[in-house]
């Protein structure tokens, strides 16, 4: 009897002493948020910028997901994981994220779902045409897998489906479930931002012009202010200066970063100088050259050559760390273009062939600039070395593949060439640069150099010797962000269209996340480098194991479950027996 009290206030003080320490861990908790993510490579944890950027949401972000109906597995997967990373987002916006998927292919009138498609397509939403497999047979179904994100009156699409060339659609799944908190948090980025930063195209020494650069612009000032400024040797044209009370000079760049696009004749020593201060004044530039000079303009005759294009900016890459080649790359994976393969007189045959002067570039690196992008098209690109340069880190973006050659300028091209079989065994000069990210304090190329007196002497220079952290992209080949013309109609096609496969490859993403890398001072773009491993079942093993897996996952757990019950009452007996 005195033993079965004892036992009885035992009980009694553990019971107490358990809802004592339930009830305490929830006031804690009350006070002190904090979420637990166990998987290895922490999925569900956002990164410190998402989470700065949601603490800091104003008003409510209003988030509609056309992801909504009956799909394969892999779709239901990324529906799931959006749901989770908007639930996620909520929690460290202070409620300020509501959200509600969409089914836009419920409505079974025809005429209503295709004035729904089409205005969905009109806000940017691109459609996928789904191929479900049924009983009775297969099925096509037109989904938007994407979103529109609203806030205070403005609204943006946000793609969720992040589609790669040469990409099995598991791994593409995966791919879009990485970039699913980085698409949400620039989305919100670029609808919280109160004033657009700045940025410039140069004029004056024959870069692209407006049409041929149009897709870009009209793309670029959904988040940006864009100019177009001619240097004209004029130190004010990229920055403004004022006097200071103590006779020093105040200087600030009117641009966060500047765009040089496909210039074809030489810079004057003053208007590199003006550059040069940009830079040193922390302004962030985006170089886009051809070091020898052609394109398939030129080869309307069937042959051109392909000459050194002297634009008098080695030295000044040189000093900032790098060099690009006067040299032109071959690659087997590249584009096609048409061919008449007519005899002379004969109506026209046009055909499809590989040109290897047109290199598609797949990004390797795993930086967020590159990180998952589609392939790129380059039209003859030269290659790009890296040079030493004190306190400037250099990231390779961007390389041909494995098999790519250079051949050096002059280069004699001719559309005659694609009927040569290539041989694959002078291939073997792999990976050569052709984009490259610099990032660090620049020293000045006219660091102990002189310039006309008048130049020197002007009190507004200012003259700096190294710059403030700052970074820029060298990418070589201007073309790469020219889009095609059709100039009797002038219509403007996307960049990246290529009009001999009508495909559109990944150089608008490419490049817009270049800029977006050189402007953005919150870091937000890093969160494109973060990965998700993907775990796929054997499915050699799913068809000879299939039972074996049923009994490990069903029958064990319960044989597990019944062991442990039996041990118990077998100790307990054992002790209360006594």
């Amino acid at each position: 009897m005195v033993v079965k009290r004892k036992n009885k206030r035992r009980d009694t003080i553990q019971l107490m002493l358990v809802i004592v320490i339930i009830l305490f861990i929830n006031i804690i908790s009350s006070y002190v948020f904090h979420r637990f993510d166990l998987t290895s490579e922490k999925r569900y944890t956002l990164s410190k910028n998402t989470k700065d950027l949601l603490n800091n949401i104003k008003d409510v972000v209003y988030v509609k997901v056309y992801l909504e109906g009956e799909f394969p597995s892999g779709f239901k997967r990324l529906r799931d994981e959006t749901k989770i990373m908007l639930d996620e987002c909520r929690l460290y916006s202070n409620s300020n994220i509501e959200y509600e998927f969409i089914n836009p292919s419920e409505n079974p009138d025809k005429k209503q779902r295709d004035e729904v498609y089409r205005q969905l397509y009109q806000k940017g939403l691109k459609p996928t045409n789904l191929e479900v497999k049924e009983e009775t047979g297969k099925t096509e179904q037109i989904i938007f897998p994407g979103a529109l994100v609203s806030y205070r009156g403005k609204e943006m699409p946000w793609e969720l489906l992040q589609t790669q060339a040469g990409v099995g659609p598991d791994e593409v799944l995966n791919n879009s479930v990485q970039a699913l908190e980085f698409g949400l948090a620039s989305t919100i980025k670029n609808l919280g931002q109160e004033g657009k930063p700045s940025i410039a195209f140069l004029e004056g020494h024959h870069e692209l012009d407006t049409i041929r650069t149009a897709d870009i612009i009209r793309t670029l000032r959904s988040n940006y202010t864009v100019d177009r400024v001619a240097l004209n040797e004029d130190i004010a044209s990229l920055s403004e200066r004022d006097s200071l009370p103590s006779g020093k000079i105040k200087v600030a760049n009117k641009y966060k970063a500047i765009i040089i696009a496909k210039p074809d004749s030489a810079f004057s020593e003053k208007d590199k100088f003006v550059i040069d201060q940009f830079i040193m004044n922390g302004g962030r530039v985006l170089w886009l050259l051809d070091m020898v000079y052609t394109d398939l303009d030129s080869l309307a005759t069937g042959y051109s050559v392909g000459l050194s294009n002297t634009m008098n900016l080695d030295d000044q890459l040189f000093k900032y760390g790098v060099r690009i080649n006067t040299n032109l790359v071959q690659d087997l994976q590249s584009s096609f273009i048409m061919v008449n393969k007519a005899l002379y007189g004969n109506q026209p045959r046009w055909e499809l062939e590989p040109w290897i002067f047109n290199p598609l570039i797949m990004p390797q690196s795993k930086h967020p600039i590159v990180n998952n992008l589609d392939l790129i098209k380059f039209e003859f690109v030269s290659s790009i070395d890296t040079v030493s340069a004190k306190g400037i880190n250099k990231t390779i973006l961007l390389t041909s593949s494995k098999y790519s050659k250079t051949v050096n300028a002059p280069v004699r091209v001719a559309l005659g060439m694609v009927n040569i079989k290539p041989d694959e065994r002078q291939f073997r000069d792999s990976f050569k640069p052709v984009a490259v990210l610099l990032e660090g304090e620049f020293q000045s190329l006219y660091k102990n150099r002189g310039l006309a007196k008048d130049f020197i002497e002007n009190k507004f220079i200012a003259f700096k010797e190294k710059s403030t952290s700052t970074s820029m992209i060298v990418i070589s080949d201007g073309d790469v962000i020219k889009n095609v013309v059709q100039y009797s109609t002038r219509k403007v096609f996307p960049l990246g269209y290529d009009v001999a496969t009508q495909r559109t490859f990944g150089n608008k993403n490419f490049l817009l996340n270049c800029i977006d890398y050189l402007c953005d001072d919150t870091g937000i773009l890093s969160v494109r480098s973060r990965e998700v491993k993907l775990r796929l079942l054997d499915k050699k093993k799913i068809k000879t194991q299939k039972l074996k897996w049923q009994v490990v996952n069903t029958v064990m757990p319960l044989a597990v479950l019944a062991l442990v019950a039996m041990t118990l009452f077998y100790l307990r007996r054992k002790r209360f027996a006594k």
